[in-house]
């Protein structure tokens, strides 16, 4: 392993119990047997044709408000920016019935047929390799949201949909736990360990509205030139075939499973070590 190379404080958590729809920010958030959050992706819309309900799909999804109180494990459902839309309602996660009237829900709102799914070990993860919390700096998102008029650095929390925010004011700080092909960063949080992986490559849906789904015109080719422009000397690197990659995939190693990250606990890099 090499000397560390980060230190900071971990800022914020958030989990997205149902897959595309909006997340909410927890003090604390065990890590599943899956390698992620617990709670985290743990139910998703799908199609008839079983294909994901997700932003990548279905641009109306954005346009869903979702609110949850996990403790009751209810979600209310709204959407507050279609007059046509269902009334809000409010279901129960753990009753059958009220599952399948989320589905009813949204389905009535996109005018077509989907389920709710919730039965895989581990949830339904984007990236299905690389399970374990997705991460990035308080510094990445005030720098990126800069980049684009009018987009303000909640806006672009939405739309990054990181589940470990850092509270480093650095930029991309958080490619310091990316390491070349054939090596991974081992990295401490509290009294867990993660592997640092890939940058995340992005889709489309961090160029749109998290609330309206209306897409900010020239994004991607924006967002290139100036990562590529902004690029700090760790980041790079055989990882980033291209530029349109930000924010980091993890794995969990298998001693670190039940374990928990809390806001405000310690994060240090450990070095790299072989993938």
């Amino acid at each position: 392993m090499t000397e560390d190379t980060l230190a900071t404080t971990l800022d914020r958590i958030r989990v997205f119990p149902i897959k595309s729809l909006d997340g909410v920010d927890v003090d604390a958030a065990a890590l599943a047997s899956g390698g992620g959050f617990s709670r985290d992706r743990e139910f998703a819309l799908v199609d008839a044709d079983g294909d994901y309900v997700n932003g990548k799909n279905e641009r109306r999804i954005h346009r869903v408000s979702a609110e949850f109180a996990l403790d009751a494990r209810t979600v209310s459902l709204a959407a507050p920016h279609d007059a046509d839309a269902p009334a809000p309602a409010t279901f129960h996660l753990d009753d059958p019935d009220e599952r399948e009237g989320v589905a009813s829900w949204v389905g009535e709102f996109l005018g077509y047929e989907v389920a709710l799914i919730g039965e895989r070990t581990g949830g339904y993860p984007d990236d299905t390799e690389l399970t374990g919390p997705t991460v990035v700096s308080r510094g990445t998102l005030r720098e990126v949201a800069s980049w684009f008029d009018g987009v303000t650095v909640d806006s672009m929390r939405r739309r990054l949909r990181a589940n470990v925010e850092l509270a480093s004011e650095e930029a991309f700080v958080e490619d310091r736990l990316v390491a070349e092909p054939g090596k991974r960063v081992r990295f401490r949080v509290g009294d867990a360990e993660l592997l640092g992986v890939n940058p995340c490559q992005r889709c489309v849906v961090p160029s749109r509205d998290p609330d309206t789904g209306a897409e900010f015109d020239g994004f991607r080719t924006r967002f290139i030139r100036k990562r590529e422009e902004t690029m700090p000397g760790w980041s790079g690197g055989g990882r980033f075939d291209h530029a349109f990659r930000l924010m980091v995939n993890t794995v969990v190693p298998g001693g670190s499973v039940g374990g928990t990250l809390r806001v405000g606990d310690d994060v240090r890099s450990l070095g790299t070590e072989p993938e």
